[in-house]
C-alpha cells in the first residue's frame, strides 16, 4: 500500500472517497476534511498572513508574485521524514494550492526514493472525474475510482435532469473573491447552468475572472452568491460590508428581491473534488426551493437579511 503525501485538499477529499485514507502519511495547511486528516502531519504554509480581510490578502499574494517568491513552502524536511510513495499536488492555479514548482524546491528530501509525483489541473467538471481517476491509478484502485465517478455523475445527472425542464432560469452572479471583486470561472458556471441556472460571468474551463462594480450593477443578476474561495461563512458574513455598504448595493436586482446568499466557500465550490456534488446540490436549492431541497440551508449557505 502506497504512502501518500496529498498538499491539495480536493485531492485529499478524493483519496478519502476511495476508501484510502489511513494511507495518507501528510497533508497540506489546506487541507481538513474529512476532520481525521487533522491528525496528519502538516507539510506546507503560506507564506503570507491570511487571517487579514480580502484586500489585505491579495496585496500580499501580489507583492509576493511581483517578488517572484512561493505563495507556499513546503517542509522538505518534514515531507523526507514521512517516506511517501505518492505526492498529490496541482498545476491548476498558482495562488490557491501547493505547484509542483514548490514540491521541486523541497525535493531533495526525497532524493533517492522512487517517488511519484501526481500532478492535477482540473478546469472544468470533466477534469474533476478524470482526477478521480488520475489519484486512484496512482495509488492502485483504478475501480475504485471509476466507481466513485460514475456515482458522483449519477448525482449531477439526477439534479439536471431535474433542472433541465424548469421554465426559469435566473442570471447568477458568484462573487469568489470581494475585494477587488472577482467572479468564478472553471466549473462553477458549469454548475450553475446544471442547477437551472445562467452565469453571467465567468467561462466553462477558464480561470476567474476580475468583475468591476460597473459590470456587476449592468448585469443586474436575479441571484448573487458569495463565496469566497478559502472563506467559510462565518468569515464571508464579517467580509460582507465591503459589498453591502457600496452605494451601487441596494439598487441591485437581487438585493431588492432578497435573493443574495453566502455559501462555504472553503468547504464547497472552491475544491475541485467530490464535494463539487454537494456545491451543486447548494446552488440548485437556493436557485429552486420548490424543486430541490437537501438540507444545505444554514450549513452550507445561509441567505442575506
Amino acid at each position: 500500500m502506497p504512502r501518500i503525501v496529498s498538499l491539495i485538499a480536493s485531492a485529499t477529499e478524493i483519496v478519502h472517497a476511495l476508501g484510502a485514507g489511513d494511507q495518507l502519511v501528510g497533508r497540506s495547511h489546506e487541507c481538513d476534511w474529512p476532520p481525521e486528516v487533522l491528525r496528519l502531519p502538516q507539510v506546507s504554509r503560506p507564506g503570507f498572513v491570511t487571517a487579514g480581510s480580502s484586500g489585505a490578502i491579495d496585496r500580499a499574494v501580489k507583492e509576493r508574485l511581483r517578488d517572484a517568491l512561493s505563495i507556499y513552502e513546503v517542509d522538505g524536511e518534514l515531507l523526507g521524514s514521512l517516506e511517501p510513495d505518492v505526492i498529490i499536488t496541482q498545476t491548476q492555479c498558482e495562488v490557491c494550492a501547493v505547484t509542483p514548482a514548490d514540491v521541486e524546491r523541497a525535493a531533495c528530501a526525497v532524493a533517492g526514493r522512487d517517488v511519484r509525483i501526481v500532478s492535477l489541473e482540473p478546469n472544468a467538471l470533466g477534469d474533476v472525474w478524470d482526477d478521480v481517476r488520475r489519484v486512484a491509478n496512482a495509488i492502485g484502485l483504478p475501480q475504485r475510482g471509476e466507481a466513485l465517478v460514475n456515482a458522483l455523475r449519477r448525482r449531477v445527472l439526477a439534479i439536471a435532469t431535474k433542472s433541465v425542464q424548469l421554465a426559469r432560469r435566473p442570471g447568477v452572479a458568484t462573487i469568489e473573491w470581494i475585494d477587488p471583486l472577482m467572479s468564478a470561472g472553471n466549473w462553477m458556471p458549469e454548475l450553475i447552468e446544471l442547477a437551472g441556472g445562467r452565469s453571467l460571468f465567468g467561462e466553462t474551463g477558464k480561470h476567474s475572472p476580475w468583475m468591476t462594480w460597473e459590470q456587476l450593477v449592468a448585469a443586474d443578476p436575479e441571484v448573487i452568491l458569495v463565496s469566497p474561495c478559502g472563506f467559510g461563512i462565518d468569515r464571508t458574513r464579517e467580509e460582507l460590508p465591503r459589498l453591502s455598504t457600496r452605494p451601487e448595493w441596494p439598487a441591485l436586482r437581487a438585493v431588492r428581491a432578497g435573493r443574495v446568499v453566502i455559501a462555504d466557500g472553503n468547504a464547497y465550490f472552491h475544491r475541485p473534488g467530490p464535494r463539487l456534488v454537494e456545491s451543486l446540490e447548494i446552488l440548485a436549492e437556493v436557485l429552486h426551493p420548490e424543486t430541490f431541497s437537501f438540507g444545505h440551508r444554514n450549513s452550507g449557505w445561509v441567505p442575506v437579511k
